[in-house]
């Protein structure tokens, strides 16, 4: 399985700040037709990412195009079972997105409008945020 992970990153150990708020980027389709947007703030592992884009290249079955709108560049931090408190942070486990409310994830192009939207329902169900499916407004 290829997972997403970062080549290279500037630290180790992050902490875990705060995600709060509605989204100011990555807020609209840009690419395809359609969009699967997040209602929800939360963190998608890299693991639920590529769950939920099997999902829609199987539905679609190698017809149309595909963007990933989000990458998982924030390490997760985990101490092993049974260890006492203290003695600083756990090692990284996983990498996270960190996704706010109002955030374009997939986008999709190239498909009739009942592919498009049946391939992005299936995607929602895999991710850990309430979704809804998005048309490009046109101009």
């Amino acid at each position: 399985m290829a997972l997403l992970l970062p080549k290279k990153t500037t630290h180790r150990k992050v902490r875990k700040g705060k995600n709060e708020g509605v989204a100011t980027r990555c807020n609209t389709v840009a690419f395809g037709d359609y969009g699967l947007m997040s209602l929800d703030n939360e963190r998608i592992n890299s693991r639920q990412i590529e769950a939920a884009r099997q999902a829609i290249t199987r539905y679609i079955k190698r017809g149309g195009k595909i963007w990933i709108r989000i990458f998982p560049h924030t390490p997760v931090t985990k101490k092993p079972l049974d260890v006492k408190m203290g003695s600083g942070k756990g090692e990284p486990q996983y990498f996270v997105a960190k996704v706010k409310a109002g955030t374009v994830m997939f986008e999709i192009a190239d498909v009739t409008d009942e592919q498009a939207k049946e391939a992005l329902r299936l995607a929602g169900h895999k991710l850990p945020v309430r979704t809804k499916i998005i048309k490009k407004e046109e101009f």
